[in-house]
């Protein structure tokens, strides 16, 4: 496989691409600590050092991490080390403790995230202050707040943010601890194309069989770099031990991967690249022009609707054409969850144009 090969830092970008931050989901003691430190720099791959300091949980009673008396141990694991070192914060006494014990880096966790007035707090207490900042998503599929944390604190003239995608609670899932609901990841990576994006599939997996996969995925799909929890027990580990690793299995698995070039250096497959573009733009042209003729139609039908007083909501011929879209669409290659999604688009398209049909009157 692809060896990972870190870029030097320019004025542009203040990280290294792939960005590789790695370490326990919780600091349970110093000597761990320093040992999970020492195993990871060792790989010679790993940017940043990460370690829950304070641990908000679901619920009352599980472990809620250390508190204060742990910075001091990532301070002395930097030092020994010679890695960056990065705690989550939920609160300005949380910010003003990190600071003040040298941490690198701070991520804003998903269940601050979801909260306006908690980012808003972190981002005050941050002004004035260069320090990269890390925004996981919320726990729910709301671009909004992930989006409004990113302005909060870019207002507080913060510059250096990232994102990170760890995936969405969802009801019913069963196979992902969070879906990752990839399209939304590339939402914000084309709604904030000038930051960086992470994936932690550690909490989009909740497990380490599949680890792999999605780490694969998110590179395929040009991220900037993986935030994994590693451990140096995995098994004895006091918070989320089913989703960590020790550090051989993420050296395989980081080996494993099939790093992507982030731009095309070779002028041959530019071109050939461009020619395939064209062609896909041509197609794409002509999908837009028959869907434009298609609503022509619509409206057309939607005269006719009008002046016999019928409905323009048709569910038998809505379920027929969703049927038979299926199983083309099968045949064709489509997936069945492309297929409603894409149909859905242009049903509710096509409701809208005979709605304003419905709604004009007649003079």
């Amino acid at each position: 496989m692809t060896s990972i090969q870190h870029k030097p830092q320019s004025e542009n970008h203040w990280y290294q691409r792939p960005w590789i931050i790695s370490g326990p989901c919780s600091a349970e003691s110093e000597a761990q600590i320093m040992q999970g430190a020492k195993e990871l720099a060792a790989l010679g791959k790993i940017n940043l050092f990460r370690a829950g300091i304070w641990k908000p949980r679901t619920r009352p009673g599980l472990f809620e991490g250390v508190g204060a008396v742990g910075l001091p141990w990532l301070q002395a694991a930097k030092k020994e080390t010679g890695l960056p070192v990065a705690i989550e914060v939920a609160t300005s006494q949380q910010v003003d403790l990190a600071l003040k014990h040298d941490i690198d880096v701070l991520w804003i966790g998903a269940r601050t995230t979801v909260n306006p007035f908690s980012v808003q707090e972190i981002a005050d207490a941050l002004k004035g202050v260069d320090i990269p900042v890390l925004i996981k998503n919320p726990i729910h599929a709301d671009l909004e707040l992930w989006s409004g944390a990113v302005e909060r604190l870019t207002q507080a003239g913060l510059s250096k943010i990232a994102l990170v995608h760890r995936g969405f609670s969802s009801y019913g899932n069963s196979f992902y601890r969070n879906a990752p609901m990839w399209h939304l990841a590339i939402e914000m990576k084309l709604r904030f194309s000038h930051l960086p994006i992470l994936n932690d599939p550690s909490h989009i997996c909740g497990r380490t069989d599949i680890l792999q996969a999605v780490m694969q995925k998110a590179i395929d799909l040009d991220f900037d770099g993986l935030m994994i929890e590693s451990h140096i027990h995995p098994q004895a580990a006091w918070s989320d031990a089913a989703q960590q690793v020790d550090t051989a299995t993420l050296a395989t698995i980081l080996n494993q991967i099939q790093w992507r070039n982030e731009q095309i250096h070779s002028p041959l497959v530019l071109d050939e690249i461009d020619l395939l573009r064209q062609k896909i733009n041509q197609i794409d042209e002509e999908i837009l022009h028959l869907l434009a003729q298609r609503m022509k139609w619509v409206e057309t039908i939607g005269e006719f609707k009008k002046e016999n007083n019928i409905t323009i909501l048709q569910p038998d011929r809505w379920n027929e054409i969703i049927r038979v879209a299926i199983e083309k669409g099968n045949l064709l290659g489509l997936s069945k969850k492309f297929i409603l999604n894409y149909y859905t688009a242009i049903h509710l398209e096509s409701i809208s144009h005979q709605k304003n049909i419905m709604d004009h009157k007649n003079i």
